[in-house]
């Protein structure tokens, strides 16, 4: 006998402004109870002592996950100059310290140099597996004397853009980034002391954009529960699809969307208007998303489809 699935087929996207002192993993939980969705993930972990954009997919949301792993992300974050943490945050033990502090213009003067495509050795204490074993259950082992510490080595970023916004003292700066996938903002602002001749951790992080989610759209644990409580869906979910607007989309008639469904190729047209490139696409009919395909030349083959 099947097992009853729990929850409701809730399908969107809902977009939370993940409170300090929570995992990602356990902000699901609280969004999965509150709308008593049947499936849940996350698009991107966040650490328990950062804020800012976490969005979480309900159902078949979840199938579009991975494109919102990908994306771009920006983050605003406090450097504390002159004191190293094992962690690269305000968590960790005291490794290191200095007495330099370094002035607006040096910190100017060392941006560019990590702006571009360029390697970023990982914090120590990161979800990174080695030989199939956590990075940070490594360090935590290696600080209690069991085993050595773990040696991640340097992997290529992309820095888009990256500012100071702030000094509101000589022990802190304030600096904003627009970064590609597996940028550690931890490992920046690591980075920053030993390019200026000093130590520092990040004490402060929030993250305020991921892909085309911002905090225009984002929503409080407390305002989601009450608006969970009203009933009022329309007001938090996003539809499945808001993950792809960066992929091409065609609309195909009913017909053709029911062939799809059934993991049968469709022919189109080479010529006319609106004609997608080739590659994959977001397909569409009567006005929702039917899943994602791939065209090459008259054809369109099922990649991943929606249940809507």
């Amino acid at each position: 006998m099947s097992r009853k699935p729990r929850g409701r087929p809730v399908n969107g996207w809902i977009i939370l402004d993940k409170p300090l002192g929570l995992t990602s993993t356990q902000c699901v939980g609280k969004v999965r109870r509150l709308t008593d969705a049947a499936k849940a993930g996350h698009g991107g972990t966040l650490d328990p002592l950062a804020s800012g954009i976490l969005p979480i997919a309900l159902g078949e949301a979840t199938k579009t996950v991975a494109y919102v792993m990908g994306s771009g992300k920006t983050y605003r974050f406090t450097v504390r100059w002159g004191i190293a943490t094992a962690t690269d945050d305000a968590e960790g033990e005291v490794t290191a310290t200095s007495d330099i502090r370094p002035d607006r213009a040096a910190i100017l003067a060392m941006l560019p140099g990590f702006e571009g495509e360029i390697l970023q050795k990982p914090p120590a204490y990161s979800a990174l597996k080695i030989d199939g074993r956590r990075a940070y259950d490594l360090a935590r082992a290696h600080s209690q004397g069991r085993g050595e510490a773990p040696d991640l080595a340097p992997r290529p970023i992309r820095i888009d853009r990256l500012a100071l916004a702030d000094m509101p003292d000589t022990d802190h700066a304030v600096f904003e980034v627009d970064c590609g996938k597996g940028a550690y903002v931890r490992a920046l602002a690591r980075d920053f002391g030993q390019a200026l001749g000093t130590c520092g951790h990040v004490v402060a992080l929030r993250r305020t954009r991921v892909g085309r989610f911002d905090e225009s759209r984002a929503f409080s644990l407390d305002s989601l529960a009450e608006l969970c409580q009203k009933d009022a869906a329309h007001a938090y979910l996003l539809p499945v699809e808001t993950a792809l607007d960066d992929i091409p989309a065609l609309v195909v008639t009913g017909p053709q969307a029911d062939r799809l469904r059934h993991g049968q190729p469709i022919r189109i047209a080479l010529a006319g208007p609106g004609l997608p490139p080739e590659g994959e696409l977001l397909v569409k009919a009567d006005g929702k998303a039917v899943g994602l395909a791939e065209r090459i030349a008259d054809e369109v083959r099922p990649l991943r489809l929606f249940n809507l």
